[in-house]
């Protein structure tokens, strides 16, 4: 059944130039990549050859046949899980006549770019101001492109070095019964970090970079005191600082730096009656000239597309009975 003003229509599209590994690659094992199509336009697509069929709301049909058009351009080589999830949610989420400028970032990899509305202007935001906050659930990309911009900051020597830092044990950052040195002890929470800095810029070259002191971690309770000039910082689950420690980290912002500072409001490990610096920092500063907030929802979501439906599922609930457990 459809709605009113969203009747059916079949959209005829043609791709070319006919190139038949061109269209194996396209449609993947068993026309997967049609079928994803498929779900994500809520249509129908019917092929025959380079001839292809979409059947659904005018609308949706509109952007399924953008889609085969969009992946059959890049389909020179096969198609990765990678090239068509994010792909297709960098195509359902963008307004059809929106320009496809996005900010460019020089990193290991070329396509590293905003798929969302939220996470353009996220990007915008970071390149045009020293203090960013990105706030929302995890899965939109928060951390990462925070990473990447620090990258591309890096790389064209507008700082020389990263930092990167977060609470690093949720209950008061007690880290004396963890092994080894300060660093294998803080190591395993930023991981996140780590992984992003790897596929960034590279194994090697990130571990050059640390040997240098180029690329520094510290856990935010060690940041007192200093005063950091000419480096990105990076604030990685900020949800889980005290208003003074996150006053504390603000400050620490010296000549020539840029900072990021990333959390999600609903994944608070603070104890029971702490308030949390980034919901704090939010309501104080939302209106300081020279600071930016991002703030990200479920269709920001950028893993398997079952997370941006959980996310839809818990700020429901959340939603009807707040934060406080409910019984079925």
């Amino acid at each position: 059944m459809t709605t009113a003003g969203k009747k059916p229509r079949s959209i005829d599209v043609n791709l070319s130039p006919l190139d038949n590994t061109r269209l194996q690659n396209m449609c993947g094992p068993l026309d997967d990549t049609l079928r994803q199509i498929e779900t994500v336009f809520e249509v129908a697509i019917s092929r025959r050859g380079e001839h292809c069929r979409v059947s659904g709301e005018t609308a949706h049909a509109r952007r399924a046949a953008d889609a085969l058009r969009h992946f059959y351009a890049l389909a020179e080589q096969p198609l990765s899980v990678d090239d068509v999830q994010l792909g297709l949610i960098e195509l359902a989420r963008r307004p059809r006549d929106a320009s496809a400028e996005h900010p460019t970032l020089l990193t290991r990899k070329s396509d590293v770019h905003g798929r969302t509305p939220n996470q353009v202007q996220y990007l915008r935001q970071i390149q045009e101001h020293d203090i960013t906050f990105g706030i929302g659930p995890a899965g939109t990309g928060k951390t990462y492109l925070a990473v990447a911009c620090a990258v591309d900051a890096f790389e064209r020597d507008q700082v020389s070095r990263i930092v990167l830092t977060r609470p690093a044990v949720e209950a008061g950052e007690r880290l004396g019964f963890l092994p080894g040195d300060l660093t294998q002890k803080v190591d395993p929470y930023l991981r996140p970090l780590y992984d992003a800095l790897h596929d960034l810029m590279g194994f090697e070259k990130v571990n050059k970079l640390f040997e240098k002191q180029c690329i520094e971690i510290a856990p935010l309770a060690y940041m007192r005191g200093r005063t950091l000039n000419h480096a990105f910082i990076i604030l990685d689950e900020a949800q889980n600082t005290t208003p003074e420690q996150m006053k504390m980290f603000l400050t620490r912002i010296g000549i020539g730096a840029k900072a990021v500072v990333t959390g999600d409001p609903t994944q608070i490990d603070l104890p029971k009656g702490h308030k949390s610096g980034l919901i704090e920092a939010h309501l104080i500063l939302s209106k300081v000239r020279g600071l930016a907030f991002t703030e990200f929802d479920a269709t920001d979501v950028v893993r398997h597309p079952l997370v941006a439906r959980i996310v839809q599922a818990y700020e429901a609930h959340t939603a009807l009975y707040g934060n406080t457990p409910s019984r079925a």
